[in-house]
């Protein structure tokens, strides 16, 4: 009760003080995922939000694109870094962030198999990887098309219910092909749209039961989503339409896909593409120039307002992006729209344009992220050994401090040493955590910060040339 004169509340009875609240216990099966993936040099699909550090700000920036892409419009990054900066981390984070939203990823990597243009099927070869990999929040790890397609016929179907009609009815499947049909003549006016469509009623029919074989005839429609009908004149005595996805046109395909997406109750659909120095790579010139050119056109579509509700993320590293003899920066037309202007220096960058340059994480960052993943192998392998804070600061100091660390090393290199260093304390109980670290294996070299301070312990020391 308050006092009326004075305004002071009355004291209330004391309460018992709360427990501070414990960190999040990673369940076994992914901090095992986490560890053994990081160990190997590579990003987990899974369990990201638990070591996500850093990159706040491209993740906003990234964010920003993601909303437009829900709101009709479309969108087209490129992340550089260099080896091991955390350009596969940052699209993963990407990924769980947008799924979570209603989004449908789609994700492959580039390969010598596998590129945006071929004329032996590599361009196909990216595509089907796509669709292969193609991911929702319920289904996170891939493999999301049947699931999308059922989810759509469903839904349809339930419409017609919903209406008085019953399935059982007689005239149950011309209603549910005429609402069928009212969803996807919305895709007649893009290329490939109209077969799409008639590819999509199928799929439809054959679930409520109105077509022979149902079972059969779904499959025929995820064989030729999935871009594995080899002729059109198979896809025409299968299905009905004189069309199939080639090297030339499955970036259209993946157009009118993010439409129907859209229709089907998803916000849109994101496309991620990692590994473009497997264009670098490409030695002949002409083919070279052929995927850069795919590029352009899916470039010029996003930002142009040619293509809705899509959204395209490439990552590559810094040469093979900006070199002008073999890089995309050979393309002069994609280099004159992604090259920086003269007003970006080092430390004022514009996270706006379609070209995002990773900054190193701070150690401040990796700090946090060595802390995290110390309690999860603790967990995991239910050690006793706590590493405290002062022995991880060592950790790093040793790291940083190895000749030419300050501009070559990258969190790969550290966190694959850390999980290394965690597995050596956790099989040899009698091994200190200093000790290791002042070991052969993390001393520092000689670099300009001590040079003039010879170690007397060098064999070599006086050895001059």
């Amino acid at each position: 009760m308050t006092d009326m004169n004075t305004g002071a509340a009355a004291a209330p009875e004391a309460q018992p003080e709360k427990a501070p609240a414990k960190p999040t216990r990673v369940p076994k099966r992914i901090a095992k995922t986490i560890l053994n993936a990081l160990k190997g040099g590579v990003v987990p699909r899974i369990g990201l939000p638990y070591i996500a550090v850093g990159r706040n700000a491209e993740i906003d920036a990234l964010l920003d694109d993601v909303a437009v892409i829900e709101e009709g419009g479309a969108s087209f990054r490129f992340i550089v870094g260099k080896y091991g900066s955390g350009k596969s981390f940052l699209l993963q984070t990407i990924r769980s962030h947008v799924m979570d939203r209603g989004f449908v990823v789609a994700d492959a990597d580039l390969s010598p198999e596998r590129r945006l243009h071929g004329t032996k099927g590599q361009g196909l070869a990216t595509y089907r990887e796509l669709m292969q990999n193609l991911a929702t929040k319920t289904m996170p790890e891939g493999g999301a098309l049947a699931l999308i397609l059922e989810r759509w016929s469903d839904a349809l179907r339930l419409e017609v219910a919903e209406s008085g009609l019953s399935p059982a009815a007689p005239g149950f499947a011309e209603a549910l092909e005429r609402r069928v049909l009212a969803h996807v003549t919305t895709l007649d006016d893009v290329v490939h749209g109209f077969e799409f469509g008639r590819v999509l009623s199928r799929y439809a029919l054959a679930t409520a039961g109105a077509l022979d074989e149902p079972e059969a005839q779904k499959s025929l429609v995820l064989k030729w989503f999935r871009g594995e009908f080899a002729t059109k004149a198979e896809a025409k005595t299968a299905l009905g339409v004189n069309l199939v996805a080639t090297d030339d046109n499955w970036y259209d395909f993946l157009k009118v896909f993010a439409l129907f997406l859209k229709r089907a109750g998803y916000k849109g659909l994101l496309v991620l593409i990692d590994e473009l120095v497997n264009l670098y790579k490409i030695p002949n010139t002409v083919s070279r120039q052929y995927n850069y050119e795919k590029i352009l056109t899916m470039y010029n579509d996003t930002l142009q307002g040619k293509a809705r509700h899509i959204g395209i993320v490439m990552s590559g590293t810094p040469q093979c992006v900006e070199d002008r003899r073999r890089g995309i920066f050979s393309y002069e037309a994609l280099r004159s729209r992604l090259e920086s202007g003269r007003f970006v220096r080092e430390g004022r960058r514009d996270l706006m344009s379609p070209v995002i340059h990773l900054a190193p994480l701070s150690v401040e960052e990796l700090l946090v992220l060595i802390e995290k993943l110390a309690a999860m192998h603790r967990d995991l392998y239910a050690t006793n050994r706590t590493i405290d804070e002062t022995t991880l600061a060592a950790f790093l100091s040793a790291e940083y401090g190895r000749v030419g660390a300050e501009t070559h090393i990258t969190p790969r290199e550290i966190i694959r040493d850390f999980i290394e260093f965690l597995n050596i304390l956790a099989q040899n109980p009698d091994v200190e955590p200093q000790a290791l670290i002042e070991s052969d294996a993390f001393r520092a070299a000689i670099g300009p910060s001590n040079a003039g301070k010879p170690d007397d312990s060098d064999d070599f020391v006086e050895f001059t040339l």
